[in-house]
């Protein structure tokens, strides 16, 4: 999970956020399993947080780079890998800069990334810059109610969300949609719910778990 401001640190939410992924359920672990454990080659990870992934990637990967711009959040990933006892090399960059070569991975991988980057145009463009044209871009994302009861208050309450709550996250973002619009062709899609209705983050409740290749 990437936060929103280039060089800017939430040592508070860095904390907070991994507490909540070695909480969250099974169902949402097994998002992050899928879509990380189909990843294969030279592996680049946006967004990667505090690390949750980095225990799900198989042995088909024969390099991981991970990104992030909050220090705090990489400080925990360095402790994550040293403890999943992966070579990870980590690399301090928000995901509309990425520093590296074009079609430089085979695969890259974004789990509950897209919510909180700035400008999430600017960061699909990368991604696909930096994949091969046969590569895949793998994302599992919290994404914008389809019916309009959900929207509604997803739009009423992201602006109080993403500045108090949760370190620039929106909750209203159409991520299926941005992706087509950068060129991607999906290749899997698939709508879940994985957190429960009566939750209190239930306007996470629908995600989107897939695969897409460049057009």
């Amino acid at each position: 999970m990437s936060t929103r401001q280039q060089g800017e640190g939430h040592k508070w939410f860095a904390a907070f956020w991994d507490w909540a992924v070695k909480n969250e359920n099974a169902a949402i672990r097994r998002g992050r399993q899928e879509t990380v454990g189909g990843a294969t080659g030279r592996v680049l990870e946006i967004g990667c947080g505090t690390g949750a992934n980095f225990p799900y990637y198989r042995d088909d990967v024969t390099e991981l780079i991970a990104t992030d711009p909050d220090p705090y959040m990489l400080e925990r990933a360095g402790k994550r890998a040293a403890e999943v006892r992966r070579p990870v090399a980590i690399h301090k960059a928000p995901a509309e800069e990425l520093p590296f070569d074009d079609e430089s991975f085979d695969t890259v991988v974004s789990t509950w990334v897209m919510c909180h980057v700035r400008d999430p145009a600017r960061t699909l463009a990368e991604v696909k810059r930096v994949v091969k044209p046969e590569g895949e871009f793998r994302f599992y994302e919290h994404v914008r109610y389809d019916h309009a009861f959900g929207a509604f208050w997803q739009d009423l309450i992201t602006p109080l969300w993403r500045r108090l709550l949760a370190s620039g996250c929106h909750l209203n973002r159409d991520t299926a949609r941005s992706i087509t619009e950068a060129g991607f062709v999906f290749q899997e899609l698939q709508s879940l719910k994985p957190v429960p209705l009566l939750s209190p983050m239930v306007l996470t409740r629908p995600n989107i778990k897939g695969v897409a290749r460049p057009a």
